[in-house]
């Protein structure tokens, strides 16, 4: 069973890897979500610019 994809080019859904605009097609779900996040402090450093230190 395939999953539905979405092109990141032209925002079209698909269940090909490759959209007919030539783009490429990602899974469109968000990672699960963990109160252990190990690479947390790396997506909010990346997002904000900011370091938080423990």
């Amino acid at each position: 069973m395939n999953k539905i994809l979405k092109c990141e080019k032209c925002q079209g859904y698909g269940l090909v890897e490759v959209c007919d605009c030539g783009g490429k097609r990602i899974n469109p779900k968000p990672p699960k979500y963990s109160p252990e996040d190990k690479y947390g402090s790396y997506r909010r450093q990346t997002k904000y610019g900011v370091s938080k230190s423990k």
